[in-house]
């Protein structure tokens, strides 16, 4: 699917700024205690939208930074490992390696998370960096995949359908 340097470049913005944005979304709600309230979810307020829009400007550069690094290689090691292009409809395979990215993904950019928001602006002591880690990926894991197979790839990969038609 991907041919050129452009096209990995302009996908993986995508792809990364994408997923930041429902991730950023989500944990600003939760952080805010949105979904305690009546409503839940559908309790978001326009202020706290316009906050998890600008954490997901920097949140999304660390995202395309790490699966530029070994995210998407590890996806695809694990896809690789399970599914066989040759054997297995690509449909099946692609669904693999985006499982894999989020199963490296989703701790990564909890870890980073954990270290920006919990250590270094609120305070914790580093000493608690493990366990604040392990509940941060345990609370985005579900999300994470949920966002990506159902919201993040489909908008990506037509996005990227529309700027590359391919005759």
């Amino acid at each position: 699917m991907l041919k050129s340097r452009k096209e990995r470049l302009v996908f993986g913005i995508a792809m990364s700024y994408s997923m930041a944005l429902g991730m950023e979304i989500y944990n600003t709600a939760i952080q805010s205690g949105v979904q305690a309230a009546p409503g839940g979810l559908s309790g978001l307020t326009y202020p706290l939208l316009a906050h998890a829009l600008a954490e997901t400007a920097y949140m999304g550069l660390l995202a395309l930074l790490f699966s530029s690094l070994w995210g998407n290689r590890a996806g695809g090691a694990f896809a690789a490992r399970h599914c066989d292009p040759e054997r297995d409809n690509a449909y099946f395979c692609r669904l693999l390696r985006q499982g894999g990215t989020v199963a490296v993904m989703c701790p990564t950019m909890s870890l980073a998370a954990s270290i920006l928001f919990s250590v270094i602006l609120a305070g914790a002591p580093v000493a608690q960096l493990p366990v604040i880690w392990i509940g941060t990926t345990l609370k985005n894991f579900p999300m994470a995949f949920f966002w990506n197979f159902f919201a993040a790839a489909p908008f990506t990969n037509w996005l990227f359908g529309a700027l590359f038609r391919r005759g």
